[in-house]
């Protein structure tokens, strides 16, 4: 059987003249609402069709920018309500989140100590509002910066950003590392011991809550395994070791600062009263000896944990509203054993954040 196929010739450039011809006739009496219908290519084939501009490509380093020049910005975040997208509902927090800048605070042992901090600083945004100029925020905190931190200076940062985004409520938050040296137990060595500190200053309804929360981190023997080895030492003469583990207590506490100051380092103490086996830093064998008898002789559940903590909470005159979050990162189980206490309304929560527990890992 034969098959015939047919070749397509290659239109030519003659072809291509005519094409153009023909579209060109018919664009002219055209209204531009159908040629860009047609293809919007096509007006560009157009004889009285603008040239596509030609833009440069190299940095302007020469050019200033003058006041009308910067009047003329387009600045969507001012704009009417009419450009707000989805309801028209306020929103409690917006702003920025770690934006960081070293500050200088001021401790109770060691004079005053710079440390780079991670800031957030948010205002809520009323119903009718489109949004926010963010980079105000940093200004407003970039403009205390240089002061020695308490929270008289961040009550200035935050009335200042409040006051330039015309804004109710506020808040600021500023996390850092704190170092704090600490001796060994029994070697007479020392090193510096680091804690996750963050202080906070919120603003809601006109009244002002400053907060501070501390993550301490410690050793935790299980009280249950170690009258289990026990009992296997006294019953049997099997040696036994009870089960202990890196744990960590996040504190957040309501601060009244009309008082006497209190120091990171004073909750810092407060914690080593209630739970004395923070872990070490500097460590020779009579200190992993002197800690095996100190976990000995403090064994502790979790529960155990929450309501220590919570008893020298309730002791200090400086604090007011409390939680405590207790993690026993097991070294049993392939779970964690885990307790919230709560002291006042201010930390209340019906609903725990999914990822709360994994934010108390605390890795080398």
């Amino acid at each position: 059987m034969n098959a015939i196929t047919s070749v397509e010739k290659a239109p030519e450039r003659s072809d291509a003249e005519k094409a153009l011809e023909t579209l060109l006739a018919w664009a002219r009496s055209a209204s531009k609402e159908e040629v860009a219908d047609l293809d919007p290519s096509v007006s560009r084939l157009l004889s009285d069709a603008p040239e596509y501009p030609q833009f440069r490509r190299d940095y302007p380093d020469d050019f200033a920018v003058g006041e009308v020049y910067k009047s003329s910005l387009p600045d969507l975040q001012n704009g009417p309500s009419s450009l707000i997208r989805g309801a028209r509902q306020q929103i409690q927090h917006v702003g920025i989140s770690n934006f960081r800048l070293p500050i200088r605070f001021h401790t109770r042992d060691n004079g005053d100590l710079t440390l780079e901090t991670s800031v957030t600083g948010s205002v809520s945004l009323e119903a009718d509002k489109k949004g926010i100029n963010m980079s105000r925020i940093m200004r407003s905190f970039y403009k205390h910066a240089e002061e020695t931190f308490s929270f008289d200076v961040i009550e200035k940062a935050l009335d200042d950003y409040k006051t330039d985004l015309e804004s109710m409520d506020a808040r600021i938050q500023m996390r850092f590392s704190f170092p704090m040296k600490i001796e060994s137990l029994r070697s007479g060595l020392s090193g510096y011991q680091y804690y996750d500190v963050a202080l906070e200053l919120v603003e809601k309804d006109g009244v002002r809550r400053k907060m501070i929360h501390l993550d301490y981190v410690y050793s935790s023997t299980c009280p249950c395994s170690l009258e289990l080895s026990e009992h296997a030492r006294a019953t049997r003469g099997q040696l036994a070791t009870p089960h202990s583990q890196r744990s960590v207590a996040r504190i957040s506490a309501v601060i009244d600062c009309a008082k006497q100051c209190l120091w990171f380092e004073d909750l810092i103490d407060a914690c080593r009263r209630a739970v004395p086996t923070e872990t070490q830093v500097m460590v020779k064998r009579e200190d992993e000896q002197a800690f095996a008898e100190l976990n000995a002789a403090n064994p502790i559940f979790v529960e155990d944990a929450a309501r220590l903590f919570c008893q020298q909470l309730q002791k200090e005159p400086r604090v007011g509203d409390f939680r405590v979050v207790a993690s026993h990162q097991e070294s049993l189980h392939s779970h964690d054993a885990i307790s919230i206490l709560t002291e006042g309304p201010t930390f209340e929560m019906a609903s725990i954040d999914p990822k709360l527990f994994n934010t108390l890992f605390h890795v080398g």
